[in-house]
């Protein structure tokens, strides 16, 4: 599945390019994401997603592949599965930066692979979702920057909108990022209508699971 989506950061591209090429400072601002650890050159931590009552965890990796400073063009690959394992997620993402009128033009192109229960939302819901999501991530984006216009890069710290991180130096050489938890991804809140008509067969069936199983238990 191809996803394509463009926006703009009020910043001067070199500022925009050194702000979205640290992975550390900018995942508190992609909603549902939690940064736990950084070894070399591999981030791990985890996103969470919710469908009414159910809630997935993914826990995985991203890695910038290719960076390209003169064409400001990064490619990132991210891969997560379900902690459950029902599911998985990959993604490779390219972005490549343009000087704006008000600041620096982001193209984001996206070749996101799903399985499991979000998979079956199909392209049309996942688009709507994914473009939602993304602008909730430039406005914390946005927000972060002015908090600190100076940009400098994440060494010791890491601090961004929905909570503060600060770092530790694990014995196993990575290296580990004490945030707050993630507030999952209400797929219902960010699409509405969309997704809900995909969804409603698996909230009620967990429903009614859920109450077969309560029924159950009460009878013995």
């Amino acid at each position: 599945m191809e996803l394509k989506h463009d926006f703009q950061v009020s910043v001067p591209i070199d500022h925009a390019w050194a702000l979205l090429t640290d992975l550390e400072r900018i995942a508190p601002c992609m909603p549902g994401a939690q940064l736990l650890e950084v070894e070399g050159e591999e981030y791990r931590g985890v996103v969470k997603v919710k469908v009414g009552p159910i809630t997935a965890q993914y826990k995985g990796t991203a890695r910038i592949v290719e960076l390209d400073p003169e064409a400001h063009r990064a490619v990132l690959r991210a891969e997560g599965r379900d902690t459950k394992g029902q599911g998985a997620a990959a993604a490779t993402v390219t972005a490549v930066l343009s000087e704006g009128e008000a600041g620096t033009q982001v193209r984001i192109e996206t070749d996101l692979e799903v399985s499991g229960k979000v998979a079956q939302f199909g392209r049309g819901a996942m688009a709507e979702v994914s473009a939602k999501i993304l602008d909730q991530f430039v406005r914390d984006l946005e927000a972060s920057v002015r908090l600190d216009p100076s940009n400098e890069p994440a060494e010791s710290s890491s601090a961004g909108v929905g909570g503060s991180a600060t770092t530790t130096v694990v014995p196993e050489g990575a290296r580990a990022i004490d945030s707050a938890p993630a507030k999952p991804v209400d797929l219902l809140d960010v699409a509405g209508g969309s997704v809900l008509k995909r969804a409603l067969p698996i909230v009620v069936a967990f429903a009614l699971l859920g109450a077969f199983r309560l029924l159950r238990r009460r009878r013995r």
